[in-house]
């Protein structure tokens, strides 16, 4: 049983967890593994793998599309799912959740779709300089075809956002505010309720890039009050190749479909074609059955194990790893804001990420090189890149330690 300081409530059989996850148990370099590559994918639970074979041995049908026992069986399956999710952002209703094939596909379908409609020649577009790629190359797009402006807020030294500089870059020409929930490079957790509360007093749209928060916070959209929240499974111990969008159901009416083709449609004839109601006019094409499924068993898994115990002991990790880490003066943290999740990115003296990285998966452990796709950060701390150590949940102390046994060699090779 891990225990996690001043609160014993909240322990739980760590053990036990870690042997839900297959993976977890094999040898690399001859060595057990230590993950650490979390906020890239997380593992996933006997239970999510369980229910991908189970679908496609089963139940293998496509939906919304017969009316024999396979076809209703999926279908009701798959409508399952959406209702799991929309539970677990405590949306208002199913209707409000569009399947996708992940958090990038989302922020496309939004750039497309609700960009395409609404922003015009002179508009902005506001974002932050710790955004990931898929949360900025679409709004470049956007702005190249329409003739709008990108605009970059920056950020404090410790990578968290001044809120007062937020808020003045917000002009009466700013139709969108699309920021990220947690940087998946430094762990800055953003305070997007108050921001969308901002954004909103002057009339701008919030889309919220979830993808680093639904395996570490409880995500309530309604309470956060954002228009669009985007994210994907494979983040929250789920299938990859799937995810999701939550979009207010006015806006979302409102929009135009993103792609044709079926399932989409209503009624189509060579002269018009109407679209289908919410959510499906959304989901042109044949569905990730399969993929819904799991997300939808990631997510049973997950609850049953309480986001609060989660969270404290990633907490207590980010605490632990934060303090061995400092105690080496040759290591220099990037990324210390005061509301943080559970990831550290670092460098190693003057090593370049890719050679220390090359070292320390030598002990079996994985952890994540180079620009994490956020490379305009990067360039404006001019450094290469970092190392990122991502925790999650069935991480251990005794890891943690590993690694630094590791950067320990990685100093005595190198300095």
């Amino acid at each position: 049983m891990n225990s996690i300081p001043g609160n014993p409530d909240l322990s739980f059989d760590l053990e036990k967890i870690r042997a839900d996850f297959p993976i977890l148990s094999r040898k690399v370099h001859n060595k057990p593994l230590v993950y650490f590559d979390n906020a890239a994918t997380t593992q996933k639970p006997q239970v999510v793998i369980d229910t991908l074979v189970e679908y496609y041995s089963g139940m293998n049908s496509n939906v919304h599309r017969g009316v024999h026992y396979l076809s209703v069986e999926a279908t009701s399956a798959f409508e399952g799912a959406r209702e799991k999710v929309r539970a677990f952002v405590n949306a208002s209703s199913t209707e409000e959740i569009i399947f996708t094939r992940g958090c990038t596909e989302a922020i496309n379908l939004i750039a497309n779709s609700w960009g395409g409609d609404n922003i015009n020649s002179g508009d902005e577009i506001l974002i932050s300089a710790i955004e990931h790629h898929s949360n900025l190359v679409p709004w470049q797009m956007l702005c190249e075809v329409r003739h709008a402006k990108l605009i970059v807020c920056p950020v404090l030294a410790d990578g968290s956002i001044d809120l007062e500089v937020l808020a003045g870059l917000m002009s009466s020409k700013t139709r969108l505010l699309a920021i990220t929930h947690i940087s998946n490079t430094l762990g800055t957790i953003n305070p997007v309720k108050e921001i969308t509360k901002l954004a909103h007093e002057k009339g701008i749209v919030v889309l919220i890039d979830g993808a680093q928060a639904m395996s570490h916070l409880k995500v309530n959209v309604r309470d956060i009050g954002c228009d669009f929240y985007t994210f994907s499974a494979h983040k929250v111990y789920g299938p990859m190749g799937i995810g999701g969008l939550y979009g207010k159901k006015d806006i979302l009416t409102a929009m135009r479909p993103y792609q044709g083709g079926g399932e989409m449609i209503k009624n189509v004839t060579f002269e018009k074609t109407t679209f289908n109601d919410l959510p499906y006019k959304f989901e042109a094409g044949t569905p990730n059955v399969s993929g819904a499924l799991g997300f939808g068993a990631a997510l049973d898994y997950i609850s049953r194990i309480g986001l609060d115990r989660i969270s404290a002991w990633e907490n207590e990790l980010l605490r632990y790893a934060t303090e061995r880490f400092s105690a080496d003066p040759l290591i220099k943290i990037i990324g210390n804001a005061p509301q943080k999740s559970s990831l550290i990115s670092f460098l190693i003296g003057n090593i370049h990420p890719y050679d220390a990285g090359t070292i320390i998966d030598q002990f079996g452990i994985a952890v994540r090189t180079g620009t994490h796709c956020t490379q305009p950060l990067m360039n404006s701390l001019g450094i290469p890149g970092t190392i990122r150590a991502s925790f999650a949940f069935y991480n251990t102390k005794e890891e943690i330690d590993r690694l630094m046994e590791a950067i320990v060699k990685v100093e005595e090779l190198f300095l």
